[in-house]
């Protein structure tokens, strides 16, 4: 079983992704924590909540960060014309839920201890702002040696971002962050745009796991409705699903190229959020890049093998 952390921003396609994480056989879901993102730490937090109670998830939600790591760092506004006001693709969702109370620790201490109590086994799963992690890191840097892997759903490398032409949404919103937990003295593993772009399903295949997946599917297929509309400038009829591959990736590595090599991104400037890695091997002069941990960049994906373990684990 791999004991998963899930730390999200809801957002539409985080709740694909929270239900893989919740079907998935092989995965036991130790905790949901929020970050600020696609909307702000409050609404991700009720949204987390909601998708708990809606999913019947019987892991906690712990509250995460609501400001960037760096205080100082001009926050971002909420791509309302992306996962709509509310984030649940403005669903009607109720303002507090009252009957999912919080973890009473913040989303950087329930990491800490969750990690502490299972030595070597967690993996997180961030698709948000790293935040949370680089927080946690900063208070308890020994649990870089005691994390299983990091999976994150981010950055841009041979690819052009989602925000801006350098910079992908997740690590534009909080570089410092993303900077901090990529160059740590732990295993991580980047899914980003170079091959989540890849991966769309159908608002066809939306409907059909809806018919198939009971209730939370169904609620699934109406939160993604808007996000299908918004991918209608790129694709055919479908929507990219970014979150659900990192999830993907956990149970599923095979389906993945990685490249190895350490990355640094670029804080400040117009090329802010901007991902770069060092490949193994690469022979160049001394450099911010030197004496950092080897991460992997996953740069192929096998996009319909990973689309159909998606549908066939919210839909068995």
């Amino acid at each position: 079983m791999h004991k998963v952390i899930f730390d999200t921003d809801p957002g539409i396609d985080d709740a694909m992704a929270l239900l893989f994480l919740e079907r998935h056989p092989d995965i036991d879901l130790l905790g949901i924590t929020s970050v600020f993102g696609n909307a702000s730490a409050d609404t991700t937090t009720r949204n987390a909540q909601f998708l708990k109670r809606e999913f019947s998830i019987k892991a906690p939600v712990a509250r995460g960060a609501d400001v960037t790591f760096d205080p100082g760092r001009p926050m971002a506004s909420w791509p309302t014309f992306v996962h709509g006001v509310n984030g649940l693709g403005d669903i009607d969702v109720p303002e507090t839920i009252d009957d999912v109370p919080l973890d009473p620790r913040p989303a950087f201490q329930f990491i800490i201890d969750t990690v502490r109590e299972h030595p070597g086994e967690v993996e997180i799963v961030a698709v948000g702002r790293m935040t949370n992690l680089a927080m946690a890191l900063a208070r308890d840097p020994e649990i870089a040696g005691l994390v299983k892997q990091v999976v994150v759903m981010g950055g841009a490398f041979d690819t052009n971002g989602n925000v801006t032409p350098a910079a992908e949404a997740n690590i534009h919103g909080d570089p410092e962050a993303a900077d901090v937990v990529f160059t740590a003295p732990w295993k991580v593993v980047i899914i980003g745009l170079d091959v989540t772009l890849q991966t769309v399903m159908t608002r066809t295949m939306m409907k059909d796991l809806a018919l198939r997946g009971g209730p939370a599917v169904e609620l699934l297929a109406r939160i993604s409705d808007p996000y299908i509309d918004f991918y209608s400038q790129q694709v055919e009829d479908g929507m990219v699903v970014h979150d659900s591959c990192a999830c993907a990736y956990v149970v599923a590595p095979e389906l993945f190229g990685v490249r190895s090599g350490s990355v640094r991104v670029v804080c400040g400037g117009i090329a802010d959020g901007l991902t770069l890695q060092k490949p193994s091997g690469g022979a160049f002069g001394p450099s911010p890049w030197d004496d950092k941990t080897e991460q992997k960049v996953a740069m192929t994906i096998e996009a319909e093998k990973v689309v159909d373990l998606i549908a066939a684990t919210l839909a068995p």
